[in-house]
């Protein structure tokens, strides 16, 4: 038998592969704050300087970073807004 974690369903989305830094943290930011507390938020961002800087800012912010789940050439951050 084989116990298999249930998958994170988020409340809301964002595709940042597009921007640059700061701009993924702006842009990821601006979404976190039109959430409300407890709300989850998916997060498709591309290349490493954004995988670095988009979790960790967020956990300054106070936010819970739920996973990073690599998906090929980008990665899905899921956060939790505080």
């Amino acid at each position: 038998m084989s116990i298999h974690p249930k998958p994170i369903q988020a409340d809301h989305d964002i595709d940042i592969t597009g921007e640059v830094c700061p701009m993924t943290f702006v842009r990821t930011k601006l979404k976190l704050e039109r959430l409300q507390p407890g709300e989850v938020l998916s997060v498709r961002l591309k290349g490493e300087e954004p995988l670095r800087n988009v979790p960790r800012a967020a956990r300054d912010e106070g936010h819970i970073i739920l996973g990073i789940e690599d998906d090929g050439d980008t990665h899905i951050v899921t956060i939790q807004r505080a």
